[in-house]
């Protein structure tokens, strides 16, 4: 990488935090600043100059001055550059620049686009309708009785949102949005949304279009004056991280509004490149979709970036995401509390003085001082904007934190400074949880089964999309249609004359299903609920015959459950069964704490199979005898087992299920981790209709030494040799970064066989041709000895160290 020329434009406390964050890359030579303030003209930042005879809003003369001064990386700072196109301007250029395209920057240059967005991609969000003619939306307003909040659709400087508490103040909001044009040409069209309740919170998210890294959520104080009072603001302080944002709550967001936003807007051929500012309502229905920013936030990044390891590099994840390989860099973020607090000139967010000098004392060594509205005027600093200047501290408590940002305040001074008295008094609450007491509409409303939020509707939109993928399941004796009161199977039809033994299984996927709602991945969770049945019944020696499901939800999302589904029916395909039946079970309030959340949902599957009249059913343990022979067959990684310990590895691991896996750097944690539960069910019939078996064990839940021994009749043991097969890398690392004691990691996991089967000695040459044509990788992993305690025996256990 050739050393970066950055051009940044901008001249808020947002872009201070930038240059400053910037100017200590070892990628960075030069960072020009167009305009500046009086933050960036500091010579402290060495790397940094600011530029004052180029506009920030003239782009041909910024391209110009870019390619003069030889500038390789544009950062736009504000909203209004990427909205009127800046980066198209750079691409025909053929200079790397980090933000939208104008096309993508409609997200935040209008709001009516957004919430249409949103709901075409079915991303949680407030109800609302878009209004471009005044008296329309005033006969909305008339008609409605729940509380509403009223967005100018445009560009509005952060002020364009209006929250009144009543039906007169709702009118009157109206009519300055849209008859007095408070807010420009931005109130042309007005959005009016159900008012939500609860805590905010805002998340910038990095994106190359396809990858998304996100930095810890933050809050920041919108109102201008102390308790939240008070008109909106561009934010008067902001503290991160935030209690509230749970790592649970902060998967849920990722799975269900950022990647889904980052995926819908590839889908509408509008790819997003940038940071993302999305803010989210945590309610009591789960976290809701406010709005989108295509920018750096201010103050949150004011907030954030000191959070930043010292060595994770800005330079490098912008770069990342304009090239498109954001997915091999890590964010660090160093275990702190980080606080804002914004000085303002007096009468701001309405008419202020601008011109009054700022003195500032000694700042304190653990407290950064970003400028704002500030200029350089005869080397004397002044005020030349409503935010003028604000103070970011770092400590290990929030407490601390917010005290040390106010004795940075303590040494700014200008004439009728206003900042607030309570910022991060959130954070400091004894409770920080969303508030209940409010409805969306009217309690004589009549109700409706959807009301109670079960959606009749999505369920029959399912049963659509998911016949066909049922109906590909189809094998002689079940034809596997759906919509009856149950399923059925022939089993004269399905080959069998005689009535056969009958062999049924039932199982889940556990906590597996955490990971997979995280990565927003759900078809392989459905072929593992199909593997997990299957090859109990393969081990028994039984053909399976036909599966049946329950997918249970709080909330149903068609998307997602249609896509569990279809791995059902890859997983039933790949077994030979036909898929007759299941059950979809949206259950309000039920799941995730009580949040009606479409991602987040439990299965279980039943399958049944046949052993043929005549045929023994297995494990045969009367047959086995000393000297038999163990082989494995190769797992296709973790399967479906331990998932709770690996969760808690990678916990304690500090990684995210989007980072790069340690063992495999060409996927990622959770990609890796979903790889599904292999089926083994066609192979091993093959074999068992030729006698060559005596017994299997499927290595699910206790691993090795718990499974092996249940095919095993009392007299015998298993010796095991582990190094008779490699271990694959993920559970070297799993069993490394996890402390595992021998026996503990070989109780949890599979360790590379997912199955394990006792075969005679004179059959072991065939059996293992057999299956190696069949396509299964087979080891030579032990013996059966005389049993003295333990039923499996494992050796050289020092190669798993």
């Amino acid at each position: 990488m050739d050393d970066l020329r950055v051009l940044l434009v901008g001249n808020g406390g947002r872009e201070h935090a930038l240059a400053w964050k910037l100017n200590q890359s070892s990628w960075v030579k030069v960072i020009y600043v167009v305009p500046g303030n009086g933050g960036t003209g500091n010579s402290s930042l060495y790397k940094v100059k600011n530029i004052s005879d180029v506009k920030p809003t003239d782009y041909p003369s910024l391209v110009a001055f870019a390619k003069e001064h030889q500038v390789n990386l544009v950062i736009p700072g504000p909203e209004v550059p990427l909205v009127e196109g800046i980066q198209g301007y750079f691409c025909a250029a053929g200079i790397r620049c980090f933000g939208p395209t104008k096309t993508a920057a409609r997200m935040e240059g209008s709001k009516t686009f957004a919430k249409n967005f949103m709901r075409k991609h079915n991303i949680p969000t407030a109800a609302y309708r878009n209004f471009d003619g005044y008296q329309p939306a005033k006969e909305y307003l008339d008609g409605i009785t729940h509380q509403v909040v009223l967005k100018a659709s445009g560009l509005a400087a952060g002020k364009g949102v209006i929250i009144p508490s009543s039906k007169e103040e709702a009118h009157a909001a109206l009519k300055t949005i849209m008859l007095n044009k408070d807010f420009g040409n931005a109130g042309d069209e007005v959005v009016i949304e159900e008012y939500l309740q609860g805590e905010e919170l805002s998340f910038l998210t990095f994106s190359d279009g396809y990858t998304i890294r996100s930095l810890p959520p933050a809050q920041d104080h919108k109102q201008a004056y102390d308790g939240d009072q008070g008109p909106n603001t561009g934010g008067m302080g902001c503290y991160a991280p935030t209690k509230v944002a749970t790592p649970g709550l902060i998967e849920e967001v990722h799975r269900t509004i950022l990647q889904p936003t980052i995926d819908g807007m590839r889908k509408d051929s509008v790819p997003f490149v940038g940071i993302l500012f999305t803010g989210i309502m945590i309610t009591n229905s789960g976290p809701k979709t406010l709005e989108y920013n295509v920018r750096f936030g201010d103050p949150e990044t004011q907030t954030l970036l000191p959070l930043l390891s010292a060595d994770t590099d800005l330079a490098e994840i912008i770069v990342a995401c304009t090239e498109h390989w954001l997915d091999a860099v890590q964010i660090k973020i160093d275990p702190k509390f980080s606080a804002t607090v914004v000085a303002a000139a007096g009468g701001y967010p309405h008419a202020f003085v601008r011109g009054d000098e700022i003195t500032l004392n000694q700042t304190p060594s653990d407290t950064l001082i970003f400028h704002a509205g500030t200029t350089l005027a005869n080397e004397s600093l002044r005020t030349s904007g409503g935010r003028v200047i604000a103070a970011t501290s770092t400590a290990t408590t929030l407490s601390e934190a917010i005290k040390c940002a106010y004795t940075g305040i303590s040494t700014i001074h200008f004439s009728n400074m206003h900042y607030r008295k309570d910022i991060g008094h959130r954070g400091l609450s004894s409770t920080s949880t969303p508030n209940s007491n409010y409805l969306t509409t009217s309690n004589t409303d009549p109700l409706t089964y959807a009301s109670a939020g079960v959606s009749i509707s999505s369920g029959n939109a399912l049963v659509k999309l998911i016949t066909p993928l049922v109906a590909s399941t189809a094998r002689p004796g079940a034809d596997a249609t759906i919509g009856g009161f149950g399923g059925m199977l022939d089993l004269l039809e399905a080959g069998y004359e005689f009535p056969p033994l009958i062999i049924g299984a039932i199982d889940g996927v556990g906590t597996k299903l955490k990971i997979a709602q995280a990565m927003n991945v759900h078809d392989t969770p459905g072929i593992d609920l199909v593997a997990m049945n299957v090859n109990d019944l393969v081990v028994q020696g039984a053909e399976p015959l036909f599966f049946l499901d329950c997918y249970s939800c709080g909330k149903l999302d068609v998307q997602v459950a249609a896509s569990f589904v279809a791995g059902v029916a890859k997983g039933c395909r790949a077994a030979g069964c036909a898929l007759i039946g299941g059950e979809t079970a949206e259950m309000p309030g039920l799941f995730n704490l009580g949040k009606e959340d479409g991602g987040v949902y439990d299965a279980v599957g039943a399958a049944v199979g046949a052993v043929r009249r005549g045929k023994r059913l297995l494990p045969h343990k009367e047959g086995m005898v000393v000297g038999d022979i163990c082989l494995g067959l190769a797992s296709n990684g973790c399967h479906s087992n331990g998932f709770s310990l690996i969760r808690k590895i990678i916990e304690r691991a500090g990684l995210g299920f989007h980072d790069p896996a340690p063992w495999d750097p060409e996927t990622s944690v959770g990609s890796s981790l979903l790889t599904p539960t292999r089926i083994y069910v066609k192979p091993l019939l093959e074999v068992v209709k030729k006698d060559l078996v005596k017994g299997m064990s499927h290595i699910t839940g206790g691993g090795l030494v718990e499974n092996i021994p249940r095919m095993l009749p009392k007299h015998l043991a298993a010796e095991i040799n582990v190094v008779a097969w490699p271990m694959p890398d993920v559970f070297r690392w799993l069993k490394t970064i996890g402390g595992l004691a021998d026996m503990e990691f070989a109780r949890a996991f599979n360790a590379g066989l997912g199955m394990v089967l006792v075969v005679a000695s004179e059959h072991v040459v065939q059996t293992v041709s057999d299956l190696k044509e069949a396509g299964e990788t087979v080891f030579e992993i032990g013996r059966l000895v005389e049993r003295k305690d333990e039923m499996c025996i494992l050796s050289n256990l020092g190669a798993w160290q």
